[in-house]
Parts: C-alpha cells; structure tokens; sequence
C-alpha cells in the first residue's frame, strides 16, 4: 500500500536521494537533479519473495557478496506507470533493449540513477524513477550481442552485465553509458524463465 505520511516521507526523499546520489555515473550529476517526493513502496509479497529467493541461494551456496542487496533503478515518464511496476513487479518482455539477454526471459535494469534512458535528459524533463532492491546473485559478464538471437539466460547465474570497459572514454555516447549500465535479470528453474524474477523488489518512488 501506499502510505504517505509527512515526517516519514523528508526521511524517506534524503534516503532516497542518498542512494540516488551514491549511484551516478556521472559526476556532474550531483548538481544536475532535483528530486521534489519519495514514496515508500511496500509490497509485502514482493519482499516476501526476495527474502525467499536470498535463503534459496544461501542454501545452494552462494556467497555473502553474491547475496548482498544493492539498488538498481528504472525510470518511467509518468506516475502511473512508475506506481504499476510497484503493483506487478518488474516483468519479461517489458524491454526494448535486447543486447545482454533475450527481453522475454529476463528483465533490464539501471545500475546507475543518472543514465536511466538511451537519450540525455534535457533540462526541464521529469519523471518518475523507481529504486529497487536487487540480489545480483551470480553475475556473468556477457559480451554485447546486437543481433536477433538474442543471448540466453546462463545456466547457474541470475544476471548478465556488459563487458566492463574500465577507462570508458570520456565522449562515451549516453547511449553507450546507459547499455553498458545495465543489468539483465533472471530467474529459470527447471528450464522455465519466471515471469517476474524474484531477486528484483520495488522499494522507492521518487
């Protein structure tokens, strides 16, 4: 449910904005924002199965690292949008990126807040950008596949990221930042892809 209440809500925005802020590739982005209201998502359901999906890979072995939560972001034009995700949870075939995974078996994900969309944001445009908790569990860096068959969901892992190229050059096209900053995130047990993967839980509306 949805509960705004005014003194939770100024706790709320900093901590939002705290991890917004500690999550920019850019750093010129710190001036570069402004964020006016936070609303705490709490879907029971959701963190229910995020705790599940944790003491699943605990028990098959995992790592403390691989199990850690971070935060990952996505960015939606309008609130209602933004409150939906919040509702359905983050689903396949709801992207239109396809180069680290097959889009109706996974789902993408921002690693960073500042490089939420293939285009710049021009002053004066708004959003909505919704804060998750994400588990990366075993990660696997994948080599970027701009063709039609499309990479499939590894074995064994539950995310994909890009080849990561440590001295990105500075004329890096947002395009590119914003490719290479993505997570593909997946969930396949006994062959099958879940519909909403489990490590990824809506957490702030800001």
């Amino acid at each position: 449910g949805f509960h705004p209440e005014a003194e939770e809500s100024s706790s709320l925005l900093e901590t939002a904005v705290s991890v917004l802020q500690s999550s920019y590739f850019d750093s010129t982005s710190q001036d570069g924002f402004q964020y006016s209201q936070a609303i705490l998502v709490e879907n029971d359901v959701f963190l229910s199965e995020l705790k599940a999906f944790a003491q699943a890979k605990e028990a098959a072995g995992y790592s403390q690292e691989e199990l850690e939560e971070t935060f990952a972001f996505l960015l939606f034009d309008n609130e209602e949008e933004a409150k939906e995700v919040c509702q359905t949870g983050l689903r396949v075939n709801s992207s239109s990126i396809s180069m680290l995974g097959d889009p109706a078996k996974g789902v993408y994900i921002s690693k960073y807040a500042d490089c939420l969309h293939p285009r710049p944001w021009y002053h004066g445009k708004s959003g909505y950008i919704v804060i998750c908790k994400l588990i990366k569990g075993k990660v696997k860096v994948v080599s970027e596949n701009y063709t039609t068959s499309y990479t499939c969901p590894s074995p064994g892992y539950d995310c994909h990221v890009a080849l990561s190229r440590k001295n990105l050059p500075s004329k890096t096209s947002h395009c590119q930042a914003f490719e290479q900053s993505q997570y593909y995130v997946y969930e396949v047990s006994d062959g099958s892809t879940a519909e909403r993967p489990r490590q990824i839980c809506p957490y702030i509306i800001i």
